[in-house]
Parts: C-alpha cells; structure tokens; sequence
C-alpha cells in the first residue's frame, strides 16, 4: 500500500512538501493555492469546500 495522495482541510501533512488544491475529483482548478508544508503541519481551509490538496 502507497501513502495517501490527496489530503483534507485539518489533516496533518506526512512529509516536507509543496502541496496545491484540487477538485474532488482530481481535476484541476484555476488559480490553485499552493503551499509549502513541513511534517505535522495542518492543512489549511481551501477557497472551496469541494476541494482538497494533494502533493504538487
């Protein structure tokens, strides 16, 4: 089994990383937020609630 690729609001990030929202879906979103995470550090609240970040 693999890590996980697509994270919620809240959650805890499982490694040092630039993360960037996404659809549901797994679609692409205009003008996404991009982040950069360290290990442990929450996910922030998306521009959307139908979104979640995953791993850039």
């Amino acid at each position: 089994m693999g890590e996980r690729s697509r994270f919620k609001p809240g959650e805890k990030s499982p490694k040092n990383a630039v993360y960037m929202e996404i659809g549901e879906t797994g679609a692409s979103v205009q003008d996404p937020m991009i982040i950069e995470l360290k290990k442990g550090e929450r996910f922030p609240a998306t521009r959307n609630q139908n979104r979640v970040w995953t791993q850039k």
